[in-house]
């Protein structure tokens, strides 16, 4: 997981990624895939994962079971 430090700046780390997870789930809710086709040409997998895993934990997004799609909990 890339969090900022002396060698990794903020723009690098995954936080930064947030805002940007969270403003495309404030309007609709997304699959996994459908979101990470959206942002894909700006993160590998990886940063993609540990993304979506922190906000998990963080209790900022959860999963639907039913739908299986990815919701911004407000």
């Amino acid at each position: 997981m890339r969090l900022p430090n002396k060698v990794i700046s903020y723009n690098d780390s995954i936080i930064s990624t947030f805002p940007i997870i969270l403003g495309i789930l404030k309007d609709k809710d997304y699959s996994i895939i459908e979101l990470y086709d959206r942002i894909k040409a700006s993160w590998d997998i990886e940063c993609y994962i540990d993304a979506l895993d922190s906000l998990f934990a963080l209790g900022k997004i959860e999963i639907d079971e039913d739908t299986r799609r990815l919701h911004y909990v407000i």
